[in-house]
């Protein structure tokens, strides 16, 4: 049986991975253990394991007395004697117990020991392996499911892909081979949890670093990643060395490398951008493939305004607002993107007096001002049946607005033959007079032919066309809720 034992142990150790030591140790405290609870919780119990045979040995321990008056801890002198002839008073003498004594109840009470020992050194030891690696990537496979979560065995220790770390457009099946981000190894009362992510940002940072050796090296840096798990992600990087092409080396030849991390993430599409120092010029990198005509930067509350042409206004904006909305996350700052006829339309006063004074959108405001009612006094005299729906209660409004400012608001003919409303015009202009002297500052840009995903064959530039191919939709007269002007941030 003790033979037996010892083969026990030196499996257990390889499979497991548990010192031999800890094996033993665990088998020692749940016999003394068992001991106890059999003969008594007083017995001073000790037990050996023989390393060359395997045998396990349990001695009771008992003191050397004159006059015994508890058998279970004292021993007399002359019995002692029987057993060590060289037995002194105050002496502690070990008597061997027999294994066959422990009865069932105990022996199930030392096997559930002997477990949990095992089971708490294992856990010691997969969290001594696993917590210096967060953030790596790694490979497993799916092995069952548990509650949503998805358990992946990693080859001799198991970890989780929870719900919220799995991207929503991917399904598993038992047995397929995963590779994941190890985005936190915790230890509790009860096991040890190694966490993964396919989501995690730094997921697609990592799965760069494995495919372009230019980023392991050190040559391109990867500046900043956004991303919406399964649907698009956006990704800026920068060279250190002027002869190496950060979008270049990324994408590969003929987008072999991106497309390998496009395959991994099942066809997530992925936009590499030439990170700038300049917020300026990263917007506009950022936004591709739509074009910027005019980047205003507010440094301070970190806020660009961008204008695009009319027909980019869909493609810079995005599918539901995507595109403008991973150039907000990629950047850390708030961008709002106008169209060119909406900028114009703002700098008049008249405009501005309307949205402010009237409360209404900028989106009604540019669909009075395509009508040519462009003044309060104007709106007030409108047809009601000529406008859209939901400009039709601001004529009421521009009414009651004008009733109670009275003559205050009388439309004049300008020298430029601009119609305004004297003192709303006044009003708006003497705010102007006072704003500071160091806002936006405006910068006119150029296109830049390496912008965005440009010559990418295959993954970045499919979505690239899908943006394209929705450009000007949204932008109907009588579709106010349409994407037409956007903020992100």
């Amino acid at each position: 049986m003790e033979i037996g034992l010892k083969r026990i142990i030196d499996q257990v150790s390889r499979e497991k991975g548990l010192e031999r030591g800890v094996l033993i140790s665990a088998i020692k405290e749940a016999i003394s253990s068992a001991a106890k609870k059999r003969f008594g919780s007083k017995l001073d119990i000790e037990v050996n394991y023989n390393e060359n045979t395997g045998d396990l040995e349990v001695y009771q321990f008992r003191t050397v007395v004159e006059k015994v008056t508890d058998p279970d801890v004292e021993i007399s002198l002359e019995e002692a004697r029987e057993l060590d002839p060289e037995s002194e008073l105050g002496d502690s003498i070990g008597t061997k117990m027999e294994m066959a004594e422990l009865g069932r109840i105990e022996a199930q009470s030392a096997r559930q020991v002997i477990i949990q020992k095992m089971k708490t050194a294992e856990m010691d030891v997969i969290y001594e392996e696993f917590k210096d690696r967060e953030g790596e990537v790694v490979n497993g496979l799916v092995q069952r499911f548990e509650r949503g979560n998805v358990v992946v065995n990693l080859g001799g220790t198991e970890a989780l892909l929870p719900p919220a770390e799995q991207i929503p457009t991917e399904s598993y099946r038992r047995g397929d081979r995963i590779r994941a981000y190890i985005v936190e190894v915790r230890k509790t009362q009860r096991d040890t949890q190694i966490i993964l992510s396919r989501t995690h940002p730094e997921f697609l940072k990592r799965l760069f670093e494995i495919e372009v050796p230019e980023i392991a090296e050190g040559i391109v840096q990867i500046m900043g990643v956004a991303r919406e798990p399964g649907s698009r992600s956006k990704i800026a990087v920068s060279s250190s060395d002027v002869d190496v092409d950060p979008v270049g080396a990324c994408v590969g030849m003929r987008g072999s490398r991106v497309q390998t991390i496009v395959q991994e993430l099942r066809g997530e599409k992925i936009d590499i951008v030439p990170w700038s120092p300049d917020p300026a010029k990263f917007v506009y990198n950022a936004l591709a493939p739509a074009e910027c005509t005019q980047v205003t930067v507010d440094e301070v509350n970190e806020v660009l305004e961008v204008i695009v042409p009319d027909d980019q206004l869909s493609l810079a904006i995005g599918r539901q607002g995507q595109n403008v909305r991973l150039a907000a996350k990629l950047m850390g700052w708030k961008i709002d993107v106008k169209s060119e006829t909406r900028y114009k339309n703002s700098q008049d006063p008249n405009y501005r007096a309307m949205v402010e004074y009237l409360e209404m959108s900028e989106n009604i405001a540019d669909h009075l001002f395509k009508k040519g009612i462009r003044t309060i006094g104007q709106l007030a005299q409108a047809d009601p049946e000529e406008l859209r729906k939901d400009a039709v209660p601001f004529v009421e409004a521009a009414r009651l607005f004008l009733e109670e400012h009275g003559d205050e608001y009388v439309q004049v003919e300008a020298a430029d033959g601009v119609i305004e409303d004297d003192a709303a015009v006044e009003a708006l202009s003497e705010e102007e007079a006072h704003a500071g002297e160091s806002g936006p500052q405006e910068d006119n840009l150029e296109p830049d032919e390496s912008a965005a995903s440009e010559g990418m064959p295959e993954g970045p530039s499919e979505a690239s066309k899908d943006e394209e191919a929705s450009a000007g939709k949204g932008q109907e007269e009588d579709n106010p809720e349409g994407f037409s002007e956007t903020e992100a941030g």
